[in-house]
């Protein structure tokens, strides 16, 4: 398998994608040939420097960086020949097998949807985020940014995509799903929560387990939880900031701890036909190890055929 990253993405980099590149490479078996795009003349001497060897990398040369704040659609069309322009256009050739970037948000999603196209079937496709867990595990949140307003349809298309990538990454047998709302009780919620439940309840595949009130989110009693991107971002931001408070509070706590994003790194768009992973813009060497690996996890577990197979044909 031949992973592409972004070198040049993020606030950190190039830097801390080479320490991502050595630590992958010296912490996880693998069978990854990592193809590095980025400028050639400031990786190239990291990259020596790192001693990491050469026969496990391959450098494409991009001179163009996606600034973080510039226009999504306008830079993409300018800049050519940024890593990020390059990355998809070796995965939509089929010359990488998954794209990894820590850089401009926004140039991902356009990128990704006008690149990779969605997965036949899939209305929306949707970011995630792991829920760290009272009992040690992670469960999965989503949408978490990319769907603001959504339908029922929508919801429940996420609760499948979501329990997928829970059975086959997250290991969970017959994940349960949940929806986030603000009571447990059938017809509680506004009108999107009270649409979409009963579509939950009767879907064949899916098991579902009924609302889960914001009090339960860290808890075990759904792996997957959806909800419309709004609330689902409002989530992952406050979740986030828990481990920020505390680094600041000087309080060391092992479950705090899995609140930093940089133990899982980065999330996939799910629901489209090449893996993308789209990293936070201050991600350092742990967040970007983190990536590559969830990458090879999901081009080994075969995941985007499962997804497909879920929407050949079978949801509306």
């Amino acid at each position: 398998m031949r992973i592409g990253l972004d070198m040049m993405g993020g606030d950190y980099a190039p830097q801390e994608a080479v320490k991502g590149v050595k630590l992958f490479l010296e912490t996880v078996a693998t069978k990854a040939h990592l193809v590095l795009l980025g400028d050639e003349q400031a990786i190239a001497p990291l990259l020596a420097a790192a001693q990491i060897p050469a026969s496990d990398y391959t450098i494409v040369h991009a001179p163009q960086v996606i600034g973080m704040h510039e226009h999504p659609t306008k830079a993409l069309k300018e800049k050519q020949q940024s890593s990020i322009a390059i990355g998809f256009h070796l995965l939509q050739n089929g010359k990488i097998d998954a794209f990894i970037s820590a850089g401009n948000t926004g140039a991902m999603m356009v990128g990704t949807f006008y690149s990779i196209k969605s997965i036949e079937g899939v209305q929306r496709p949707t970011i995630s985020t792991p829920v760290p867990r009272e009992d040690g595990s992670f469960g999965l949140l989503l949408d978490v940014g990319i769907n603001s307003d959504c339908k029922p349809e929508n919801l429940v298309q996420f609760a499948i995509l979501g329990s997928l990538y829970a059975k086959h990454i997250l290991k969970r047998d017959n994940p349960t799903v949940g929806l986030l709302n603000i009571g447990e009780e059938e017809g509680k919620g506004n009108l999107l929560a009270q649409a979409t439940y009963p579509l939950l309840k009767e879907h064949p595949q899916l098991n579902f387990t009924g609302n889960i009130e914001g009090r339960h989110i860290f808890s075990n009693k759904a792996d997957v939880i959806v909800c419309e991107g709004f609330t689902g971002n409002v989530v992952l931001k406050m979740a986030e900031s828990f481990h920020e408070i505390a680094v600041k509070r000087n309080i060391r706590d092992e479950y705090l701890d899995r609140f930093n994003f940089e133990t899982y790194g980065g999330t996939p768009v799910l629901g489209v036909s090449q893996p993308v992973i789209i990293g936070h813009g201050i991600s350092e060497a742990a967040a970007f190890k983190n990536m590559i690996t969830l990458a090879q996890q999901m081009i080994e577990s075969k995941l985007l055929e499962k997804i497909k197979e879920s929407f050949n044909g079978k949801q509306s």
